[in-house]
């Protein structure tokens, strides 16, 4: 396997630059996750690591090697796209082998990858069928068993399970998460979902107009995001955030004062607080929401309101069952303090 690194990396069509001098280095052996709103140049990143994309500067290299100049069959590279890309007259067994065969391997090493791809991802019955007898996700299935046969250094992934529904999504996230780990090959996955991202990555990316914003573990993210971007993309629900001004040390928002652990010039700020950490009911609230919408889900609710200022909020209520629409309800900062920005969205450290 390989690790992957990009140096300077920039992208530009005509006068307009998409990728502006990217750098990242990607282990050996990672499941490294470009995360991200559409547009913001992650589906570019991956097409120039496979050698589809020509770069405009910056250098890349797979396994140490510059790559800038190869061809994609020389990168030691498999990708696995969005639509899939099966050839409908031919079979699973056919499709799965087709790179082998092109590469004229022998018949029998191209039947023992094959069944080794097939066995892996559970789609031995599968071999003789053609792809419009199979269901999205078994299609999936034979697009990612066509890459495992090349043995590539590298995997990437271009939002693979973005054509499936909900219940398929779940299941071959958990499918992907076990080849990772039966290959401890180098993943680098495209998607605009953060639940896709949190659950597969050890690193994830956070991308924006072309540049990182932030890249980390996913719970250092969650926990430590760098500014009001990452903040709110990371995380469902999002993050709230509540207007507020800073003033010698107090946050004066939604029609009370409040002390925090700030320190810094009176200004604007914004308070970031996660839905599942707000304490709900109780004397101490630090702010009143009148509840508009309940949503439940069985095993948690979520409350949708607003506070007197107008400004919208999500509340995670998982033992509240009283509550309803048109209550008002207390509320409390709990578990943990909220994350405190400026007006630009840049964090403003506190002093725990």
């Amino acid at each position: 396997m390989a690790g992957v690194g990009l140096v300077n990396v920039r992208k530009s069509y005509g006068a307009v630059e998409v990728i502006r001098d990217f750098n990242l280095d990607i282990e050996d052996g990672s499941f490294t996750v470009f995360v991200g709103p559409s547009g913001c140049g992650k589906s570019t990143l991956l097409r120039m690591i496979a050698g589809l994309e020509d770069i405009t500067g910056g250098e890349i290299r797979i396994d140490g090697r510059r790559v800038n100049d190869a061809d994609p069959i020389e990168r030691g590279v498999a990708m696995v796209f969005q639509n899939y890309a099966l050839y409908p007259h031919m079979t699973v067994e056919q499709n799965i082998g087709f790179s082998l065969r092109m590469a004229k391997l022998s018949k029998r090493e191209i039947a023992q990858r094959v069944a080794s791809a097939a066995a892996s991802l559970q789609i031995e019955p599968l071999l003789k069928r053609r792809p419009a007898q199979l269901s999205g996700g078994q299609r999936q299935r034979v697009a990612i068993g066509r890459a495992i046969v090349r043995d590539p250094e590298v995997f990437l992934f271009d939002e693979p399970l973005s054509n499936l529904d909900a219940e398929l999504r779940v299941s071959m996230r958990v499918e992907i998460a076990k080849l990772h780990q039966r290959l401890g090959a180098t993943m680098i996955y495209v998607t605009h979902d953060q639940t896709e991202a949190m659950t597969l990555a050890d690193k994830i990316v956070v991308l924006r107009a072309g540049k990182v914003e932030q890249a980390g573990s996913p719970q250092d993210l969650y926990d430590n995001p760098a500014n009001q971007f990452v903040a709110g993309f990371i995380g469902s629900p999002r993050m709230n955030f509540i207007p507020a001004q800073l003033r010698s040390g107090n946050a004066a928002f939604a029609g009370g004062i409040h002390t925090v652990p700030l320190d810094g010039a009176d200004q604007d700020i914004l308070v970031g607080v996660r839905p599942e950490h707000f304490r709900v009911g109780g004397d101490a609230a630090d702010v009143d929401l009148k509840v508009d919408v309940v949503e439940n889900l069985g095993g948690t609710r979520y409350l949708y309101g607003a506070l007197p200022d107008g400004t919208q909020l999500v509340v995670e209520a998982r033992d509240e069952h009283g509550i309803k629409a048109g209550d008002r309800v207390p509320l409390g900062f709990a578990q943990r303090r909220p994350l405190f920005f400026n007006t630009s969205g840049q964090r403003l450290a506190d002093l725990s």
